[in-house]
């Protein structure tokens, strides 16, 4: 079965994580924006959340986790939750 980890950023508009995008293309550091700027509890650890299958996280999450490209920034995502910034840092099929 498929497995994934991946950290993200979670944000209320689109706006704020179009910039934060920005600034993480532009050399910011994924994890310190996550810090200071998520509004998920994941934030406090860089947005990690840690490794997990297809169905465990929210449709849109997987749609992007398991089809889209490895350590590039994806979104905004949006979600019930708001609009995310998605890194996926590994995969296995």
């Amino acid at each position: 079965m498929a497995r994934a980890s991946a950290r993200h950023i979670l944000v209320p508009d689109e706006a704020t994580c179009l910039k934060l995008k920005a600034d993480i293309e532009g050399g910011t550091d994924f994890a310190a924006v996550a810090k200071e700027h998520s509004t998920c509890p994941s934030g406090r650890s860089g947005g990690d959340l840690g490794e997990f299958g297809p169905g465990q996280m929210v449709k849109e999450f997987d749609t992007v986790v398991f089809n889209e490209a490895l350590n590039t920034v994806h979104g905004p995502v949006q979600t019930q939750f708001g609009y995310h910034l998605l890194e996926i840092t590994s995969r296995t099929e």
